[in-house]
């Protein structure tokens, strides 16, 4: 009768395929292009993108493309953060914004429906300005925003509050 070789199960490779099957499955980094920031404010955007929190409206952060530059991700559909944009389009003198934990944003008034929906949101008392795209999955935008705070208080400069 032959013998039978016995079956080594390494951990660290069972968790290595593991890993690496995931990572594919996902597609691996997310593509997101960066904002033209100017030098300073490229500067004060990867701070903010190395202070931002691991989880936005209870999704975890993703890797992105390019990795160490000023955009950031959660989730899939993916919630995704640029810092360093223009002033957004729609936004003028007049306009309101909604101001959650000291932060003031712009979403156009096309998206404030109550209903689940796309909200493409940008800070605008703030330099730099950070625009969020939160998918409607993920509606309301309020967690986006409470969970975005910190960091961005921490690392932009407040110009003009939002009243």
């Amino acid at each position: 009768m032959p013998r039978r070789r016995p079956v080594l199960r390494e951990p660290g490779v069972v968790a290595a395929t593991a890993a690496l099957l995931l990572t594919s499955a996902c597609g691996g980094p997310l593509h997101v292009d960066p904002a033209d920031a100017p030098g300073d404010q490229a500067k004060a955007c990867r701070r903010l993108v190395a202070a931002l929190p691991e989880t936005v409206a209870d999704q975890p952060r993703r890797d992105v493309d390019p990795a160490g530059s000023t955009v950031a991700a959660w989730g899939d559909p993916a919630i995704v953060l640029r810092c360093g944009v223009g002033t957004p389009d729609g936004f003028d003198d007049l306009s309101t914004c909604q101001v959650t934990n000291g932060v003031g944003w712009f979403i156009p008034e096309e998206q404030i429906t109550g209903e689940p929906t796309e909200i493409l949101m940008t800070t605008v008392d703030r330099t730099p300005a950070v625009q969020v795209r939160i998918p409607r999955e993920y509606f309301p935008p309020a967690a986006a925003m409470v969970n975005l705070a910190a960091a961005i208080k921490q690392t932009t400069v407040q110009d003009d509050p939002c009243l």
